[in-house]
């Protein structure tokens, strides 16, 4: 399956999915106008890719800066799908990354891996390269 990269913009995030090594990542922030052309794609392309998954392991790097809340909806449909490719034998990595000083993404990343059952949930704090 070919890759999905989608170039950031003011208000999206950057999203780099590379099906054939089996590392997606999102970075950035995310509080577009319309989330449903955002993420529409991105949900079209799981649909394809996470049955074909079997079990290997597949990374999925959260990267955001901010979101709001239709993204943060987008989001949480996301990981139920990956959960769901989980409980089905695939092994899914979600890191979920976070600067040491901003408790507010670290608390979204420990809200969301409290409804996700079957997959591996990191929380990461990182100083920011800038």
């Amino acid at each position: 399956m070919e890759s999905l990269k989608i170039a950031a913009t003011e208000r999206s995030p950057e999203v780099d999915f590379d099906f054939k090594h089996g590392v997606l990542s999102l970075r950035g922030e995310s509080y577009p106008e319309d989330a449903s052309a955002v993420f529409g794609p991105i949900f079209e392309a799981l649909e394809r890719f996470l049955p074909t998954v079997g079990n290997r392991e597949i990374r999925v790097d959260f990267d955001l800066t901010y979101f709001n809340s239709s993204s943060a909806k987008a989001l949480m449909n996301m990981f139920q799908m990956l959960d769901n490719s989980a409980a089905g034998g695939a092994r899914i990595v979600v890191s979920w990354f976070f600067a040491p000083d901003d408790d507010t993404m670290k608390e979204f990343g420990e809200d969301f891996s409290e409804d996700l059952e079957h997959v591996v949930f990191n929380l990461v704090a990182v100083e920011s390269a800038a």
